[in-house]
């Protein structure tokens, strides 16, 4: 078939342009695309990607949940693999419940037109779902945050931006007339209202969605960027990087028979604690037997505390190596969470730009 444009391809789905950019630029990574020039061009299989990301979406699953489960089963082959996912998703009674399930349970909550907080609705709703302590505390994979919170508050911003509810003061809301217009319509008339709802996105979570994509393109080419510059220069930023954490004055060893011992950080002024640091700026991992040895080079130094850094991973069998010392300590650190310090202690990066999110400020509103 012929190339499409974006917005041809959201129309193949059945979804608005405006949907469809979305949906399609969250899941770029998953779907065919070809470059002409400057433009994204779509074809066939981007279509069946598409549709069944689609589906995904009209079981109830959220673009955070479709990812999470791409990332750990890869993206299902047909529509009859898609229908399985679904169906083990709706008719697991235990499941934490949809977005799309709590909208008009949270207006019924406040039905009486009298100002709730989000906490007082939060605790209602858990009652109204009967759902137990670990189903309301369960968080995404990586996070803190509460699946079931997390989706309270996607609704709340869908029902607010819908002029279902207001937000009278802070993280206090009441129905609207049209909140209670919604209750009252049909079956048919309230599933539509849901299904234009789901396409309302949070603009400070898109922000934060967009952060983090910022934050690991930085790291990746942070990583890059080590990896091409000498190898001594690992070496000065693993030093660099544990001063800048607070872990007192540092140095390189400069010697190439310091029996891997890259570099030195005094915990104190005098000298009487100190890290020895080693450093690999390697593709391969780093199994068991370079830990093992730099384990006996703390030995030979007196040493109790260690910090291996590499810009690549460590092994399984390092790792639990690692954990089993009894006699020292010795910390692992890889590329990702390497680069990930070095971006939060501004080591190798400067600020490119500053954003600030203001909320209103009820107070001032109020008469004295």
């Amino acid at each position: 078939m012929n190339l499409i444009s974006k917005r041809k391809l959201s129309e193949a789905v059945g979804w608005s342009e405006s949907g469809g950019r979305r949906w399609i630029n969250y899941f770029s990574d998953y779907i065919p695309q070809t470059k002409n020039g400057n433009s994204i061009l779509y074809n066939e299989g981007s279509i069946r990607v598409l549709k069944i990301i689609k589906q995904l979406s009209e079981s109830g699953l959220t673009q955070k949940e479709i990812l999470k489960l791409i990332v750990e089963k890869g993206l299902p082959k047909d529509i009859y693999e898609v229908n399985e996912i679904t169906k083990n998703v709706n008719s697991n009674p235990n499941d934490i419940p949809l977005s799309r399930d709590i909208m008009i349970p949270f207006l019924l909550v406040i039905r009486d037109k009298k100002p709730y907080t989000s906490s007082y609705i939060n605790e209602e709703l858990t009652k109204y779902f009967m759902l137990t302590e670990e189903q309301r505390s369960r968080s995404y994979e990586n996070s803190k945050d509460s699946i079931f919170i997390t989706r309270i508050r996607q609704v709340r911003y869908g029902l607010k931006k819908s002029n279902y509810i207001e937000e009278i003061s802070q993280s206090t809301y009441q129905i609207t007339q049209e909140g209670l217009s919604l209750i009252n319509d049909n079956r048919n008339e309230i599933q539509e209202e849901i299904e234009d709802m789901e396409e309302v996105k949070d603009p400070f979570e898109v922000m934060t969605e967009k952060f983090d994509d910022i934050r690991k393109e930085l790291a990746k080419s942070i990583i890059q960027k080590i990896k091409k510059a000498h190898w001594k220069k690992l070496e000065y930023i693993i030093v660099e990087l544990l001063v800048a954490m607070g872990y007192g004055d540092g140095k390189i060893t400069g010697k190439t028979n310091d029996g891997g011992i890259d570099g030195i950080i005094k915990e104190d002024k005098l000298g009487l604690d100190n890290i020895y640091l080693q450093a690999k700026r390697w593709d391969n991992p780093i199994g068991r037997e370079l830990v093992q040895s730099f384990s006996g080079a703390l030995d030979d130094m007196g040493a109790k505390k260690g910090v291996f850094i590499t810009t690549s991973y460590f092994t399984k069998n390092a790792i639990e190596y690692a954990e089993r010392l009894q006699s020292k300590k010795i910390v692992l650190i890889d590329g990702e969470t390497l680069a990930k310090l070095m971006i939060d202690y501004d080591i190798g990066v400067n600020i490119k730009e500053k954003f600030f999110v203001k909320k209103i400020d009820f107070s001032y509103f109020d008469e004295e």
